[in-house]
């Protein structure tokens, strides 16, 4: 699962690091280090580019996008619907509705620091958050898909956060993780000639999951009205977590 996550970099900085232009007209996004369902969020995908008359040309570039997290069907009857599709399973991205279609040919990347879970811890109750994060401080990039949902200024583009069984180490505080791609297999995903899905999910290499850290945090972060670097700061002393994996 991915319900919470970290993104600092400036647009610039993304732009260059993922090789795309920035959409037109669209204001830069702050540093955000308790990033949460339906904020605004950067995307990478592949754009389309049309002729003055507005017709295909057959070429395109990758763009850097704002869009919503909570991803919304186009036949959706309206956009609350995306509150509960903050995650597509890789497992049946082919077979709901809601995702089948992007999933063949609106995939995205989502630039991340790094992203949160929470442990069940053996001293009590309550749950010790970690900030999993790459040890060297480089990008990751979530696989994604995105949406439009609406017509002409009233189109709202939005996401998705693709997730796989967690792997190595990760398992050990959530079943559950980001599909996190490296970069040799960020241009086969967002390549939309590229439809048969089941080519696209291979489980996150295991070299790139070793070089994740798993780093305990401050339960500031629990509250997504909280915000800044701190959050993502190791805390001083924590409970080691349960043997078994939190389920939320």
């Amino acid at each position: 699962m991915c319900g919470r996550y970290a993104a600092s970099r400036r647009p610039e900085d993304l732009a260059l690091e993922f090789e795309a232009v920035p959409a037109e007209g669209q204001a830069p996004l702050p540093a955000d280090y308790n990033v949460a369902p339906t904020k605004d969020v950067h995307v990478v995908r592949w754009k389309k580019e049309r002729d003055p008359e507005g017709a295909p040309t057959g070429a395109g570039h990758r763009e850097l996008r704002v869009v919503r997290w909570g991803l919304v069907p186009s036949w959706a009857k309206d956009v609350s619907v995306g509150n509960r599709m903050l995650n597509a399973r890789v497992e049946s991205l082919t077979e709901r509705p809601a995702f089948r279609k992007a999933a063949a040919s609106r995939r995205c990347l989502v630039p991340a620091d790094g992203w949160y879970e929470w442990a069940a811890r053996l001293d009590g109750p309550t749950k010790q958050p970690y900030f999993i994060t790459p040890e060297d401080g480089s990008v990751l990039a979530f696989a994604g898909l995105w949406e439009v949902w609406g017509r002409d200024e009233d189109r709202l583009y939005t996401c998705t956060v693709v997730t796989a069984p967690a792997v190595g180490a990760l398992a050990e505080v959530h079943e559950r993780m980001p599909l996190v791609l490296p970069r040799d297999r960020w241009a086969d995903w967002l390549d939309p000639a590229r439809q048969d899905v089941g080519e696209l999910v291979e489980p996150t290499p295991p070299e790139v999951v070793e070089a994740l850290e798993l780093r305990p945090v401050s339960t500031a972060v629990n509250n997504v009205a909280n915000n800044g670097r701190e959050l993502t700061t190791r805390a001083e002393s924590v409970a080691q977590p349960a043997d078994q994996p939190a389920l939320f």
